[in-house]
C-alpha cells in the first residue's frame, strides 16, 4: 500500500478527552525527544506544601529533560497568598532543578495571574501571546540558573 492510498483509508476523528490518544502521543513524542536531545529523559517535579492539619497550602508542578526545567503550574491557597509561599516554593523547585543537572528554567503565566511575581525571583520576560484568552496575554519568562545560583 502507498503512503497515498493509506492517507485516502484514514479517519480523522475529532473529540474530548482521549486518554488513550495522550498516553500514546506521550510515548512517541518523548522517544522522539530523547533520540533528539542525546538520551535525555524528562522526570517529573513537584512540590508541595501542607499546613498543620495536612490541608494543601499550595504547591507546583513541572518537568526536567536535560539541562532544562519547566513549570507547569503553581498555585497557592488564597488565604496564603502573600505570605511567601510561592517565592519558596519556586526556590524549592529551582534547587531540584539545579541538582538534576538544569541550567535553565521556563514558565508562563497569563497577564491576570501573576506576571509581577516572576521578574522579582530573577525571571526575565521573553514573550507575550496577545489575546488569549479573551483579550488577556500570555507571558514567558525565562532564567539561567547557573547565574542565578552563583
Amino acid at each position: 500500500m502507498t503512503s497515498e492510498q493509506r492517507s485516502v483509508a484514514a479517519a480523522l476523528r475529532v473529540g474530548g478527552q482521549d486518554d488513550e490518544l495522550e498516553k500514546r502521543l506521550d510515548e512517541e513524542l518523548t522517544a522522539f525527544n530523547t533520540a533528539a536531545a542525546d538520551g535525555a529523559t524528562t522526570e517529573s517535579l513537584s512540590v508541595r506544601v501542607t499546613d498543620g492539619t495536612g490541608e494543601l497550602v499550595g504547591g507546583l508542578t513541572a518537568w526536567t529533560w536535560g539541562s532544562l526545567c519547566s513549570v507547569d503550574m503553581l498555585w497557592v491557597r488564597e488565604d496564603q497568598r502573600h505570605a511567601g509561599w510561592g517565592s519558596r516554593l519556586m526556590r524549592a523547585a529551582e534547587a531540584e532543578a539545579v541538582r538534576r543537572g538544569c541550567t535553565d528554567m521556563i514558565v508562563s503565566t497569563y497577564s491576570f495571574q501573576a506576571p509581577g511575581f516572576y521578574p522579582r525571583l530573577g525571571y526575565r520576560e521573553r514573550g507575550r501571546v496577545k489575546g488569549v484568552p479573551g483579550g488577556h496575554e500570555d507571558v514567558y519568562f525565562h532564567k539561567r540558573l547557573s547565574t542565578a545560583e552563583s
